[in-house]
């Protein structure tokens, strides 16, 4: 079956494949029934009373593919190209991110189940099948986020990380060895030997274009997994430290600096001044390379032509040296060492800044080898003279790589800001040429460098609404009434892989669920739902940012997922949740209202705050302008009260006021009084839309 200009779409290769493979012998294989929003309809199908489906694998696959995915698309349109390559847009390149909404995976959790039932996720379990999640078991998935209004799929790092050092059960996708291969943990045994994984992830982009949803990766290009493919020919491009100093390596502190202090050019002198520091700095050592070339030389051919065991363990035998693991660029940051990535070197000399510093200390003729340092990593701020262009260029072709060969649409460049301005417009430039329409999501978690992130041509930020949402008491008010303010789009977010899960913040599924709605109607914010937060998942996936002393204990101790985090273990969202269909069902409701309205609602120009008696502060209410009405936004922002409020829009209200949705299904709790204002009854973290006209 041919698809566009008659390119083999392998969409249908896979179908093809798993109908190929398929038979009817019994299975006890299950998937929870949040993955089967397409109406799975297979003979030997059974409804299990806790929420689970008993499927034929092959089938039920093979089936969301024939029945629900491919009856959309257009046979003449070639779906393996970026979404906005078919579709015609007006807007500046990239910026349709504004008027999506984005569902954060990371494919090897969010589709991980344990299928066969024996109490563990199996690499393969008894049926030859990945209970962790795949490409393939994916697709499974994308009805549901359609239900919810989802058009925008962002995934964590997809590319082939390091086991070496790796934290905890799984390793982190973060700790990148190959830009250029994909996770071969991803490949699904599902179609055997006939499709590689390379294949199914572009099945993937195609099945996510034929439904609507543009589809965006995590690059990292500011770090590499401590054993990578890229060391073997360029181990110049690492930093190394000699092996009998290793268990003293650790971010030297400035205790002048005493507290917590970002590495701005006014404090490089108390840097240089600490004995820590430059304790620290005369642990590193040239690359094996510079030290004794012919000696490498005759080590990677040895290897090459037996590639047993670690290239690093060689490099530690014959040279005493191993490379430096990265850490924090902030000084007298707590934090220990990355124990699975290093940072680039990014320049072959040191920063022009640092060396009006070394000059201070150094003996003339004097010299240090590459180190890690604030300074040294934090390029956006200290650049030397003499570029890496082998490794920037190398950089820079991942994008156009999975542009040619998948079809992407857009990509978050993790740390970005911490890069050389230079790197930057490089890495951007690439992508847009060969896609104007290409995204850019700058991972700029404050809101006063909005401004910033759209000179460098971002089309928008993560912000840090991750930390004002939650805390609906003190700052969710301001934050919601900033965000149209800001010079570029921010995610309207309660939570991220980072943070702690809104299900278990204080207001836990009501607050949850308050922010998950409200945030499709905020002007100016990119609803952004993380994976699991559909199911009131408690645990969060990383401790990266917000963290408490308790983050890990989210789970009853008898959980089988108990103190792990998905970002780096075996680890299965709670898709059984009894209230599992609630934040999908509410989704279904608003975005039928955000598709109706979408440039009222996305358009901050739009955006009128509203005033409420008594007490403001304790309620969301703002209008949003469209042609000849207003949507009227009012929220309950108390989790736990229910409060009355008067809404003073008679200057808004022309002669008929409705209620177009409310998040406890409430038709009555409100009136307009002879003053014609609204006078409203919200329950507890209740969200009601009104339509003025």
């Amino acid at each position: 079956m041919a698809e566009g200009k008659g390119k083999t779409s392998k969409l249908v290769q896979l179908m093809n494949v798993l109908k190929k493979y398929n038979n009817h012998k019994p299975y006890n294989y299950t998937v929870p029934d949040l993955w089967n929003v397409w109406n799975y309809q297979g003979e030997e199908m059974i409804k299990t009373s806790s929420g689970e489906l008993i499927v034929n694998p092959y089938n039920f696959y093979y089936e969301v593919i024939r029945s629900y995915i491919l009856p959309q698309r257009d046979e003449n349109i070639d779906y393996s190209k970026p979404l906005y390559h078919i579709i015609e847009t007006n807007t500046r390149g990239g910026d349709w991110i504004q008027k999506s909404v984005v569902y954060s995976m990371m494919i090897r959790t969010s589709t991980a189940w344990d299928h066969d039932g024996n109490g563990t996720l199996d690499d393969i379990n008894m049926y030859g099948l990945k209970d962790t999640g795949t490409f393939v078991k994916t697709l499974a998935l994308l009805p549901l986020l359609k239900k919810m209004g989802v058009d925008v799929v962002y995934m964590l790092p997809i590319s082939k990380y390091s086991l070496k050092d790796k934290k905890g059960e799984l390793g982190s996708p973060y700790s990148v060895s190959n830009f250029y291969e994909i996770d071969p943990n991803l490949k699904d045994p599902i179609t055997k030997d006939d499709l590689t994984v390379e294949d199914e992830f572009q099945a993937f982009v195609e099945a996510c274009h034929i439904l609507g949803m543009k589809v965006m990766i995590d690059i990292i290009p500011r770090t590499n997994a401590i054993e990578n493919d890229l060391i073997i020919d360029h181990p110049d491009w690492f930093y190394w430290i000699k092996c009998d100093e290793f268990p003293n390596y650790y971010p030297p502190t400035v205790p002048s600096l005493g507290k917590l202090t970002p590495p701005n050019p006014e404090v490089l002198p108390e840097v240089y001044k600490s004995k820590s520091v430059w304790d620290h700095i005369r642990r590193f050592s040239y690359d094996p390379k510079t030290l004794d070339a012919k000696k490498y030389e005759r080590l990677v051919l040895e290897y090459k032509q037996n590639p047993q065991g670690s290239f690093l363990d060689l490099i530690k035998k014959e040279y005493n040296i191993q490379i430096a693991p990265a850490f924090s660029d902030q000084i007298n940051d707590p934090q220990p060492p990355w124990s699975d990535v290093t940072f680039f070197r990014m320049y072959l000399d040191h920063p022009v800044l640092t060396q009006q510093e070394l000059k201070k200390y150094l003996k003339p003729g004097e010299d240090v080898p590459p180190y890690i340092l604030f300074d040294t990593i934090k390029c956006n701020l200290y650049q030397g003279e003499k570029p890496n262009m082998e490794l920037w260029n190398t950089l820079s072709d991942i994008i156009p790589y999975y542009q040619k060969s998948f079809g992407i649409d857009g990509a978050r460049i993790d740390m970005g800001h911490a890069l050389s301005s230079d790197l930057l417009d490089m890495i951007i430039t690439k992508a847009r040429q060969i896609d104007p329409n290409f995204c850019f999501i700058a991972e700029e978690l404050s809101t006063i460098n909005a401004e910033k992130a759209k000179k460098l041509v971002y089309n928008m930020i993560i912000g840090d609404g991750f930390w004002h949402e939650p805390r609906y008491k003190e700052h969710l008010y301001d934050f919601i009434y900033q965000i149209p303010k800001l010079p570029c789009p921010v995610f309207a977010c309660g939570e991220t892989h980072d943070t702690p899960r809104l299900a278990a913040r204080e207001g836990k599924e009501v607050l949850a669920k308050m922010l998950t709605i409200l945030n499709m109607f905020v002007p100016n914010g990119v609803p952004f739902i993380n994976s699991g937060q559909e199911v009131y998942e408690p645990q969060p996936m990383n401790t990266g940012l917000d963290v408490s002393g308790n983050d890990l204990d989210m789970l009853d101790p008898d959980d089988p997922y108990y103190g792990k985090l998905a970002l780096f273990d075996r680890y299965a969202f709670h898709y059984l949740h009894e209230k599992r269909w609630d934040i999908p069902d509410n989704l279904e409701k608003v975005a039928s209202i955000r598709k109706e309205y979408l440039d009222t609602i996305t358009n901050p120009h739009n955006f009128i705050p509203i005033n409420v008696e008594p007490n403001k502060k304790d309620c969301i209410s703002y209008a949003l302008k469209g042609d000849n009405y207003y949507l009227l936004v009012l929220v309950n922002i108390n989790p736990f009260e229910k409060k009355q409020k008067l809404a003073l829009i008679n200057e808004y209200i022309k002669e008929k006021l409705s209620l177009m949705y409310s998040s406890y299904d409430d038709i009555d709790g409100y009136q307009l009084n002879d003053n014609h204002n609204l006078i409203v009854d919200l329950q507890p973290g209740e969200v009601k839309i009104f339509k003025l006209y």
